[in-house]
């Protein structure tokens, strides 16, 4: 099945979003097992991606094939775990840790490639930094030895008005094409789930995270 589903999005997956971009199809393997992610690479999955540090950690190992990014919340405490095995970060939500990620990194003699979340929606539920603050995050975590900036990632609320989802990806796309004028490492707009990555791709995310699309609803019985 987890073969049938990569197959048949990828065959989705337009070569390219409105602006000329490839898109990068990330797999959200959260509470997966190796097999069922070496599975989904077999059938073409090139980028996965892990909310968990714990699972990180316990998969590395297993899984081979593909570049690993991270996701999810991270806390501070937990970065050294990821450091050096992680293609990118897309959750960098705070200067704290941004500033932790940079200091482990120069400690290992790495640069961090990350993307800065943006809180499009202006939820309290969700991290990141509000859209009008993003300009000066960018200046300051672009200067900051360590990090390289990639790039944008947002979540998008839910809600059924298409048009304000519509106008929130414009907006993200807006700042997105702001910065990269300015940095040639900006490369990345990551927007768009399972439930809304045709209408994020369309208004130009290059970069999806998709997982119950690939390996269908989730088993929660087994986890914590």
């Amino acid at each position: 099945m987890i073969s049938d589903n990569v197959r048949a999005l990828l065959s989705r997956l337009p070569e390219t979003n409105p602006f000329g971009e490839k898109i990068t199809l990330v797999a959200a393997t959260k509470t997966r097992t190796a097999d069922e992610i070496n599975e989904a690479i077999g059938a073409g999955i090139t980028d996965i991606g892990e909310n968990k540090v714990q699972e990180f950690r316990d998969k590395y190992d297993l899984v081979h094939g593909a570049n690993r990014h991270f996701i999810g919340h991270l806390q501070t405490n937990k970065v050294k775990y990821l450091i050096g095995k992680t293609y990118l970060y897309h959750s960098v939500d705070r200067d704290e840790l941004a500033q932790e990620i940079a200091v482990r990194s120069c400690r290992a003699g790495i640069v961090s490639d990350i993307l800065i979340q943006v809180n499009i929606g202006c939820e309290e539920s969700k991290g990141g930094y509000a859209l009008a603050e993003t300009p000066a995050a960018y200046e300051t975590l672009s200067r900051t030895q360590g990090l390289r900036v990639r790039g944008l990632m947002a979540m998008l609320p839910l809600s059924d008005d298409t048009a304000l989802l519509s106008r929130l990806c414009d907006e993200m796309r807006a700042l997105y094409d702001a910065l990269r004028e300015r940095d040639g490492n900006i490369s990345f707009l990551s927007m768009g789930m399972s439930g809304d990555w045709e209408l994020c791709v369309n208004h130009g995310a290059n970069m999806i995270r998709l997982g119950t699309a690939i390996f269908g609803q989730r088993d929660y019985s087994h986890h914590n």
